[in-house]
């Protein structure tokens, strides 16, 4: 059934991808509501509205990206703003809590949700916040909402992007991608781990490969060697750093590039291998750690992603997921 050929579900209209690291919440605030609407509106319905839109922040650890908003679409035959919340999955009880606090389950019973935590968290919804879980695959959303966002453009921008010059860092420049005939189209989702799939059609992909090795794996071995406590913090470490003082390198072993296979002496010949030297591993900063897992986790991800382009036959490659909501240095 086509979305405007659909009966319209009464507000509010929310929708959640419960990943492993993050919950990622989605929410439709109406900005067409007739006095009549506005009139008839429960009190529970206009509290919810009123403390998810005028709020950045929701307790200690809930965030609201504001700079990620999508203004005035058309939605179900009504216009409003999409907006976009996250927080930790480990604080969705505390989510949940307050969706009973603030009668959620009187104004809806069923709530739309993907990503494996709709099923790890399936029971805790229904016996603290007396709601069921209308499951929708992972992967399916994925393709789909992707090619929603593109349709709709972000704020009249191109939401895909691509950087041209992107190995002369004086001449690198962000350009817009047209994504209006985007098959076939091989997609990397990265999030806690990485999932790449290679689509033919909104109806017809399939997932290729995948690799433990993602989001997750940055932030927690992050935590472990420098001691961070959140993903921006892990970045902002990165930024300062210098991968090379941890990672040996083609020219470390060959003493400038191995030209015969093409290899320049800056590139990596093995992460973390200047490690195994005591007077390396004393001289090292958190900040150098924190670049050289950043730097290895997204080497890892771009070998992985062309194998797959060059075994698929596919030249157009997305890559997609909160590991690169804030990260500029991937």
């Amino acid at each position: 059934m086509k979305i405007k050929d659909a009966k319209k579900p009464s507000f509010p209209w929310f929708g959640m991808d419960i990943g492993g690291t993050l919950v990622k919440l989605s929410y439709f605030e109406p900005i067409d509501i007739t006095a009549e609407e506005e009139q008839e509106e429960v009190e529970s319905l206009k509290s919810i509205r009123k403390y998810l839109t005028s709020n950045v922040a929701y307790g200690s650890t809930g965030i609201r990206d504001v700079h990620l908003e999508l203004k005035d679409l058309t939605l179900f035959g009504r216009r409003g703003n999409l907006h976009f919340i996250r927080f930790p999955t480990h604080d969705l009880p505390t989510f949940i809590q307050m969706g009973r606090d603030k009668n959620f389950s009187t104004l809806h019973t069923v709530l739309c949700a993907t990503g494996g935590g709709a099923y790890k968290f399936e029971e805790d919804f229904r016996t603290i916040g007396n709601l069921h879980l209308h499951k929708l695959d992972e992967l399916d959303c994925l393709v789909k909402g992707l090619l929603y966002i593109d349709s709709v453009s972000f704020n009249g921008q191109a939401e895909c992007y691509y950087f041209a010059n992107a190995s002369e860092p004086e001449r690198c420049q962000k350009m817009p991608f047209n994504l209006d005939d985007p098959y076939p189209l091989l997609i990397v989702n990265i999030g806690s781990g990485v999932s790449i799939l290679a689509v033919h059609s909104k109806d017809n992909y399939k997932r290729v490969t995948g690799t433990s090795l993602g989001g997750g794996t940055f932030l927690g071995l992050c935590c472990l060697l420098t001691g961070c406590e959140s993903f921006e913090e892990a970045l902002e470490m990165a930024s300062k750093g210098d991968s090379t003082q941890a990672d040996k390198l083609v020219r470390d072993i060959y003493g400038g590039d191995y030209e015969r296979f093409g290899l320049p002496g800056w590139a990596v010949a093995s992460s973390f291998g200047n490690m195994i030297y005591k007077e390396k591993r004393e001289s090292v900063s958190k900040e150098d750690l924190a670049r050289a897992t950043l730097v290895t986790i997204t080497n890892n991800i771009g070998s992985v992603a062309r194998m797959c382009a060059v075994n698929e036959k596919i030249n157009r490659v997305v890559f997609v997921g909160n590991f690169l909501r804030v990260n500029t240095l991937s």
